[in-house]
């Protein structure tokens, strides 16, 4: 027995069979609304995939959800003044230890100089008590004597000489840490190697960064012949296992690792920054050094043209936090901007390949990056499939996707029809050649083909009842009634100006272009269908061309003169006895035309551009060309137009809506496609 199992969706689920059908079915709405196959792949990337059963794959927006929820939930628990009060405390401690500690030696001497059988003299002894209660008495007077901010604490106890080990091992584990976080923000090797540096190779140190300087300030004049390879061979050593290969590398891992640094600065109140920059400034006990990492951080600002002064981060938690802590946060702050930014600029035309995965897996764990991984294959689900082909650096359609997705057009409007609304128009006469109805017969007359129902045949002749053998007779034979198919040439002219994007309109035009093709293909292969696009002028627009079909964009003019012009000339290369006609989609009446080669151009409609565009419905009703207008507007002036062009050419004219377009044309196309004949 198989047991079903059901959760509610918390994002762990699998979902990494794609439906390539399903996938394509949402890259072609937004192909349709859009006409750009790379800003429609962009889209669905941007809103996520439906899969299979119901289930979403999350999509860009709801990563950047995510990484906004990140750094939300980290501003809200912590507070950043915390940083400075744990320096103040850590320092307080200090203190206090070293208090504790004088005391506490003051008292084992005492008990030792007085203890039976010690080592000295009693008056030597007694003399170095008053030596070292003097020391205490000096220590203690310095203690309190501290300034009360923790930079001038901090500069203080730099030169004080501690009585109490375990005082001194605190302090000079404090400022260790300072300065490891002080250096780190500049080049992380070299905090790493700070435990074993002697004076030396603090010495080393400044070389390095005053050569580094100079480097910097040659590039910011212009000058980039700076010798590189030099710099690494003095200095690489300092730079760890891994040293980079060019001075941009340096300069873009610098500026990555100063960020955090940054951002905890400029997030702090102007008092709390300066505090933190002066308490820095004390723990590297180097003015030296202090002044070449400013004019680093100087040199930095200007490279990147003051990018890298951080970003600033409104804090308003409870949760304290040392200053490793907030560098870390800063840090994790840092990279969900960048990968936000990464994830941003998708929309902009950028690769979702250039996401860093590694990153975002590190934000948001191991799903997060599999689901990264899902969109960036996205585009291979449907060129395995065979729905689009790689040409150069972009995608485009394969026949194969333009079918498709005439395909679904064609069901979505065919899924409007009322079953009743696609019957047949009958005509007078008969024929031999045609396609088999099984749902209907007929008595067999003179001229009809001789395809006999032998079921009702024999049934015809037992009801005479002429008993037993059954003879047959003419008139017992029934026949299978037949269709003609006659052979059509259609043009859809569709109103590409901009009223009709304006109006909502467009998307409705596109839809019945693909389904009247993919018709035409699949159940009609002999028919030929054109699509003529139309604005201030006319082209033909190819059929695999129309899932990328747009409106023209910043152009107000309607050339229904030149859409009729061209369409008469696609039809007159068709063979006699064709059907041909014209299947017109627009929402205004004529504002241009074309006369003598010149474009003439008016908005309100002119009298002459009315008239030479009636001039144009007259000779392609000499060419036994219909013309079916279906107009998505009903003002006045309009209405008057399409009676004129209907009057001349006796064709038929539907005001509709872009909700009702697709079926009306359709029912038409098929009532004028198909015929009874017998």
């Amino acid at each position: 027995m198989t047991l079903y199992r059901y959760s509610r969706w918390d994002g762990a689920q699998d979902l990494s069979s794609i439906d390539e059908d399903d996938l394509l079915e949402q890259v072609s709405a937004q192909l349709m609304a859009h006409g750009d196959l790379a800003a429609a792949m962009r889209s669905v990337v941007q809103q996520g995939v439906m899969g299979k059963s119901g289930q979403r794959m999350p999509g860009v927006m709801d990563l950047l959800q995510r990484l906004r929820s990140l750094r939300q939930q980290n501003m809200e628990r912590y507070n950043l003044s915390s940083v400075l009060a744990n320096i103040s405390q850590r320092l307080q401690d200090i203190i206090d230890t070293e208090r504790a500690g004088i005391q506490q030696r003051v008292r084992e001497v005492s008990s030792r100089l007085d203890s039976p059988g010690g080592e000295l003299p009693r008056e030597m002894g007694a003399g170095l008590l008053r030596k070292l209660e003097q020391q205490a008495q000096r220590s203690q007077e310095f203690l309190d004597q501290l300034p009360p901010d923790p930079a001038g604490r901090l500069g203080q106890l730099n030169q004080y000489e501690f009585m109490s080990p375990e005082a001194r091992a605190k302090f000079e584990e404090m400022v260790k840490s300072l300065q490891q976080q002080v250096l780190d923000s500049h080049v992380r090797e070299l905090s790493q190697r700070l435990q074993q540096m002697g004076a030396q190779d603090v010495q080393g140190l400044k070389e390095m960064v005053r050569d580094l300087n100079r480097m910097l300030e040659q590039h910011l004049r212009g000058d980039t012949s700076s010798d590189f390879e030099k710099f690494l061979q003095e200095h690489g050593s300092l730079l760890g296992t891994e040293p980079p290969s060019r001075l941009e590398e340096l300069v873009d891992r610098m500026r990555r690792q100063m960020a955090a640094m940054q951002d905890l600065l400029r997030s702090m109140s102007p008092g709390q920054r300066q505090e933190l920059q002066q308490i820095m400034d004390a723990a590297l006990q180097d003015p030296e050094l202090q002044e070449e990492l400013g004019w680093l951080n100087a040199n930095l600002d200007a490279l990147f043209g003051g990018s890298a002064g951080g970003r600033e981060y409104r804090f308003h938690g409870q949760d304290s936090l040392t200053l490793e802590e907030a560098l870390d946060v800063m840090d994790r702050l840092e990279k969900a901007t960048e990968v936000a930014q990464q994830l941003r600029r998708i929309q902009q035309g950028a690769s979702i390949d250039d996401v860093d995965s590694q990153l975002l897996e590190e934000l948001l764990g191991q799903e997060a990056s599999r689901q990264l991984e899902q969109l960036k294959g996205l585009a291979k689900v449907l060129e395995e499939a065979g729905y689009i082909r790689q040409v150069g650096d972009r995608y485009e359609l394969t026949p194969r996707g333009v079918r498709r997705i005439g395909q679904k057009a064609l069901l979505e409007i065919f899924a409007l029809i009322r079953k009743d609304r696609t019957g047949t128009h009958a005509v007078g006469r008969l024929g031999n050649q045609g396609e088999l109805q099984r749902e209907g017969t007929k008595r067999y007359e003179f001229g009809d083909a001789f395809d006999p129902d032998l079921q009702r045949t024999l049934m015809n002749a037992v009801l005479r009842g002429e008993g037993v053998p059954v003879r047959m007779r003419g008139e017992d034979f029934e026949v299978y009634r037949t269709t003609e198919e006659s052979q059509a040439s259609t043009v859809l002219m569709v109103d590409l100006s901009l009223s009709m994007a304006m109006r909502g309109n467009f998307l409705a035009a596109k839809k019945v272009a693909l389904a009247l093709d993919n018709l035409i293909r699949t159940q009609f292969p002999r028919d030929v269908l054109h699509v003529v696009g139309f604005s201030t002028y006319a082209r033909e627009v190819k059929p695999d061309k129309l899932p990328y079909l747009t409106w023209d964009e910043l152009d107000p003019y309607t050339n229904i003169q030149h859409g009729l012009a061209l369409s008469r000339k696609l039809l007159s290369r068709t063979p006699g006895g064709t059907t041909r006609q014209i299947i017109m989609i627009s929402d205004g009446e004529p504002t241009a035309h074309m006369e003598a080669g010149q474009m003439f151009l008016q908005y309100p409609p002119s009298q002459r551009t009315i008239r030479e565009t009636l001039l144009e419905v007259k000779r392609c009703t000499s060419m036994d060309i219909i013309i079916n207008t279906f107009m998505l507007d009903r003002n006045s002036h309009l209405m008057e137009f399409v009676d004129q062009m209907t009057r001349i050419n006796r064709g038929r004219v539907f005001y509709t809506n872009p909700e009702r377009l697709g079926q009306y044309i359709l029912v038409d196309y098929f009532g004028s496609r198909r015929r009874v004949l017998g």
